[in-house]
């Protein structure tokens, strides 16, 4: 096999093992919305602000941006997310034109009751990599994501 070939086979491999990690957390996803009674989208916003939030509230373009999707569909979810009572949307302090979300106190309860669920699942999907190969690994898949993104902007402008 030629020096192309290997590179093309690799280049395969990855994808689909992307492909198949992909499909199985979207299963964990879902998974874990269904227990709190919630839409997979609608607990990966959740998990988005609580990643995002810094003690100020997040903006529903930052929940987007983080989760590539349109903020007229967060906007929608957030707000079927606060008569859940999952979400507080209160008004920026810095312009009373955006929306700040937070998790509200239930959300944070109804997570951290998964806890121990979600460390045993993060146990199991990590089985085999030390904190230093994990490191190794975020950087190396930060870094393909960063080129991935290149490459489809190329590709959609024809350089490709």
């Amino acid at each position: 096999m030629g020096e192309k070939q290997k590179i093309d086979r690799a280049v395969r491999d990855f994808i689909w093992n992307i492909v198949e990690i992909h499909s199985q957390l979207e299963g964990i996803h879902k998974t874990w919305a269904e227990i709190l009674g919630l839409t997979e989208p609608q607990w990966l916003i959740l998990m988005a602000i609580e990643e995002l939030d810094d003690g100020r509230g997040v903006s529903g373009v930052a929940v987007a941006n983080k989760l590539r999707i349109h903020p007229a569909f967060v906007t929608n979810q957030t707000k079927k997310l606060e008569t859940l009572e999952f979400l507080a949307r209160e008004p920026s302090r810095d312009d009373a034109r955006f929306v700040q979300m937070s998790l509200t106190q239930r959300a944070r309860a109804e997570i951290s009751k998964l806890s121990i669920k979600r460390e045993a699942l993060n146990s199991t999907l990590l089985e085999g990599l030390d904190d230093a190969s994990l490191d190794y690994l975020n950087k190396r898949l930060a870094s393909i994501a960063k080129n991935s993104k290149l490459a489809s902007q190329k590709l959609r402008i024809g350089l490709l």
